[in-house]
C-alpha cells in the first residue's frame, strides 16, 4: 500500500471513530435527559361523581297468619297472599314481577312447656317479593302499604329476605368510560396546579390506577337516588 493510500485509510478510520463518538455522546445525552424526565413526576388523585336514579327495586313484603288448625292456617295464608297480590296489581305490577316464598310454619305448642301456651298454636310467615324496574311505582306502593292493615294483614319482618326495599343502579358499565375520563381530567388539573407551583409543566402519564367505583345513597330519605363515585390515582411526568 502506498503512503497516499495508507494516509487516506487512516483518515477514514479516524472520521468513522469520530462520528461514532459523536453519535454515542448524543445517545448518552438523550438517555440522561430521558432518565431525568422519568425521575420527575407527581402523583395526584382525580374525582368523578354522578347523581343517578335507581333503575331496579326489590321490595320484600313479609306477613304472618295465625291459626289453631293447619287447614285454618292455610286458608288464612292464601287469603292474605291474594289481598297483597291484588294490592300490588292495583299499583301496576304484573305476575312476573312477584315472587312468593314458601311459608315458614311455627308450632308454638312445641316450643312451650307447662300450661303457658299462646292463644293460637300455629303461625305462618311468608314473604312476597316485588322486583321491578318501575322504581317510582314501588315507591308509591310503599307509601300506600298501610292500606293492607285495614284488610287485617299483619306485616312482619323476615331477616332472610331483608327488612327494607332495595333500590339498585345497574347501569354502571354505560357510564364508566365517561367517568374515568372525568377523573383523569380532574387529576390532570391537580397536576397542573402542582406544576405551576413548582415552575414545571405537565407531560404524559407515567402510571394510572382508575380506582374502585362506589354506589351509595344520596341521603337516607331518598334511597332511590344514588351517587356514583370513582377516585383515580394518576402519575404525571413533569418537564421544564
Amino acid at each position: 500500500m502506498s503512503n497516499s493510500e495508507h494516509s487516506n485509510a487512516t483518515w477514514l478510520a479516524a472520521a468513522i471513530l469520530s462520528l461514532g463518538l459523536v453519535i454515542a455522546a448524543l445517545l448518552l445525552s438523550h438517555a440522561l435527559l430521558e432518565f431525568k424526565r422519568q425521575d420527575r413526576y407527581v402523583t395526584v388523585k382525580g374525582l368523578a361523581e354522578r347523581e343517578v336514579a335507581a333503575d331496579l327495586a326489590i321490595w320484600p313484603i313479609t306477613f304472618t297468619v295465625n291459626g289453631d288448625q293447619l287447614a285454618e292456617l292455610q286458608a288464612g295464608l292464601e287469603q292474605a297472599t291474594g289481598s297483597i297480590t291484588a294490592f300490588l296489581k292495583l299499583h301496576g305490577f304484573e305476575n312476573d314481577e312477584l315472587t312468593r316464598s314458601p311459608p315458614k310454619i311455627t308450632d308454638f305448642y312445641a316450643q312451650t312447656y307447662g300450661n303457658q301456651r299462646p292463644p293460637q298454636r300455629f303461625q305462618a310467615l311468608r314473604t312476597l317479593t316485588v322486583q321491578s324496574s318501575d322504581v317510582s311505582a314501588v315507591r308509591t306502593a310503599q307509601e300506600a302499604a298501610g292500606d293492607l292493615l285495614g284488610e287485617g294483614i299483619v306485616l312482619a319482618q323476615d331477616y332472610a329476605y331483608g327488612t327494607d326495599a332495595q333500590f339498585l343502579f345497574t347501569g354502571l358499565n354505560a357510564i364508566k368510560p365517561e367517568m374515568i375520563a372525568e377523573a383523569t381530567a380532574s387529576a390532570r388539573e391537580a397536576a397542573r396546579q402542582f406544576a405551576n407551583d413548582s415552575d414545571s409543566v405537565v407531560d404524559g402519564i407515567r402510571n394510572a390506577n382508575q380506582g374502585l367505583f362506589t354506589i351509595s345513597e344520596r341521603d337516607s330519605n331518598s334511597p332511590d337516588v344514588k351517587i356514583v363515585r370513582v377516585v383515580s390515582t394518576v402519575q404525571f411526568y413533569l418537564g421544564d
